[in-house]
C-alpha cells in the first residue's frame, strides 16, 4: 500500500473544511467528507492512473521543478506531487468555487518558497 502526507497548506485546508461541514451540515457530515476525501487520496495513492498533471505553464512558478497532479473529490481540488515510489504528498486542497490559479499558486510558493 502506497502512503500519503499532507503539506502545511493542505493540512490546514482540510482542518478548515472539517470545521465549515461541522458548522453547516454537524459533525456526522463533517467526519464523513474528510473520511470520503482520505479514501479519494488514498486511491489516488494507490492508482498512479487516476493522476491527471497539471501544465506547468497554466499556474505553477515557472521555476518549480516537480511535477504536479491533480484530482477532485466532490467540490474540492487536490494538488499533488510524487515524493518516493511509495508516497505522494498532498500540497493544496481548493474548492472549486476559489481562484485556483491564484490559489495553488500561493500555496505551492509556501512550500518551496519560491516566488517570481
Amino acid at each position: 500500500m502506497v502512503g500519503y502526507k499532507f503539506f502545511p497548506p493542505a493540512d490546514k485546508s482540510q482542518n478548515e473544511i472539517w470545521d465549515y461541514t461541522y458548522k453547516e451540515w454537524g459533525e456526522a457530515q463533517a467526519d464523513k467528507y474528510i473520511t470520503g476525501l482520505h479514501s479519494h487520496i488514498q486511491k489516488l495513492a494507490d492508482k498512479r492512473l487516476l493522476w491527471s498533471p497539471v501544465p506547468k505553464s497554466l499556474v505553477l512558478p515557472p521555476d518549480l521543478e516537480m511535477e504536479v497532479f491533480f484530482s477532485r473529490y466532490e467540490r474540492h481540488y487536490l494538488f499533488f506531487r510524487e515524493l518516493t515510489e511509495d508516497m505522494i504528498g498532498i500540497m493544496s486542497i481548493l474548492h472549486d468555487s476559489m481562484h485556483i490559479p491564484v490559489r495553488l499558486r500561493e500555496d505551492l510558493e509556501k512550500i518551496t518558497g519560491k516566488t517570481e
